[in-house]
């Protein structure tokens, strides 16, 4: 039974410049509907001067008697807003190089069922985990990058979306720069892992660099992508503690478990709609 009344579950997701009224207006409306609040979450931004709400409501097979009252709401309202299906597995693209902890922990979760989403194409610029990606039955690319293919490549990478319907765009190590065309035309919708708790050490091998430096906290941060590099508004950082008695090899382990963890929670957050954009920030109903 409860399998049979998620599927008709739905999230209502919205922003909206902030003003009274909007929750009593978002819910009495639902009520109308003779729909069931299951879980409410709201923020209102005293800087942005912006509310957002994400409402998980049931249980209903046909929506078409909502959508009218609530378009119309929306326009009073000003508000942005999306209804999805809890069911719905939203298609997500990954790209990858070489290190593939990410990318082999994303799948995982997608196969055992902790991260509900679809990963129909897998996109990298090497080809060592084109057999990792046939395991799961997914289709893969290798895309070779340098300064003479690069605006080829990524026309490709473009196409790949529009073929799959890809709403998302995941960066699981994937070690090359985006250009600010590829992150234009996927504003909002490329998440990235980095190591932001080494700011200081940058280049090819940051966790050696904070060994030969005795750092105690190592971390990662995951983020939307924009033009400027690793500047995007910040979704979830976490950190692990190390000591003097861990080697470089010890950290750089210790920094990938933390940097799959941080890239998971993203993903998941996002498909669950509890991820909105404020400007340079972002929130996140969790």
């Amino acid at each position: 039974m409860a399998a049979v009344k998620q599927s008709n579950d739905h999230f209502l997701t919205l922003s909206c410049p902030d003003k009274a009224g909007i929750v009593y207006a978002v819910t009495g409306l639902l009520a109308a509907q003779n729909l069931t609040i299951l879980d409410l979450q709201q923020f209102s931004d005293p800087i942005s001067k912006t509310f957002f709400m994400r409402v998980h409501f049931g249980h209903a097979s046909d929506l078409s008697s909502l959508h009218p009252p609530l378009k119309e709401l929306a326009e009073k309202m000003e508000m942005d807003y999306d209804v999805r299906a809890v069911s719905t597995k939203p298609k997500v693209l990954i790209m990858v190089s070489k290190i593939g902890h990410c990318l082999n922990d994303l799948l995982y979760r997608v196969s055992s069922g902790q991260l509900k989403i679809a990963v129909p194409v897998i996109v990298s610029n090497h080809p060592e985990f084109e057999g990792l990606a046939k395991q799961h039955g997914i289709e893969f690319h290798h895309l070779p990058v340098n300064k003479d293919t690069k605006e080829e490549q990524e026309s490709r990478i473009l196409e790949l979306i529009g073929q799959h319907k890809i709403e998302l765009v995941v960066l699981a190590r994937y070690m090359q720069v985006l250009s600010p065309r590829l992150c234009s035309e996927m504003s909002g919708k490329i998440i990235n892992i980095h190591h932001s708790f080494l700011p200081s050490f940058k280049g090819a091998k940051p966790y050696h660099q904070a060994y030969d430096r005795g750092v105690k906290i190592i971390g990662a941060t995951a983020h939307f992508v924009t033009k400027d590099l690793d500047e995007g508004p910040i979704i979830e950082q976490r950190v692990a503690r190390v000591d003097h008695g861990m080697g470089s090899k010890e950290l750089v382990e210790e920094g990938s478990n933390v940097e799959s963890q941080v890239l998971a929670a993203a993903v998941k957050w996002w498909s669950e709609k509890r991820l909105f954009l404020n400007g340079s920030k972002t929130v996140v109903f969790n």
